[in-house]
């Protein structure tokens, strides 16, 4: 059994950290990947939380209205993956992660597509 600490990512620009409204879990609660864990606010919005990884809740970073800094750990899950010292493998991105990303090109659009369309200067060039 491995142990998944699960900090709180940076939901915002600029914000140092984010008060506990809600906890949709317990200590013993067995969690499934995605599955909301807690909705936490900064001065700008409410953003629920889900989990990156299936397992059970060993522990909780406070109650509700408790600050949480933003890199501190917010939940503490027991995974039934077994820790392999010779393995490394990077985690995946976090709902949160994916939803900072997602805002990030919604609030600049066309910045993905520009990026991709712009051909690279060393492409199609022979070397001389």
């Amino acid at each position: 059994m491995a142990r998944f600490t699960f900090k709180l990512p940076d939901i915002g620009e600029g914000i140092s950290e984010a008060e506990i409204v809600a906890w949709h879990v317990a200590i013993g609660d067995r969690v499934e990947e995605d599955s909301p864990i807690a909705d936490m606010m900064t001065d700008k919005a409410t953003v629920e939380m889900e989990s990156p990884v299936t397992g059970v809740v060993v522990e909780l970073a406070g109650e509700v209205g408790d600050q949480v800094s933003i890199g501190a750990a917010l939940v503490v899950i027991e995974t039934d993956a077994v820790d392999a010292a010779d393995e490394v493998v990077a985690a995946p991105l976090t709902s949160a992660q994916a939803e900072t990303a997602e805002q990030y090109e919604a609030e600049n659009p066309g910045v993905e597509e520009v990026v991709e369309a712009t051909p690279s200067p060393l492409r199609g060039r022979g070397s001389g």
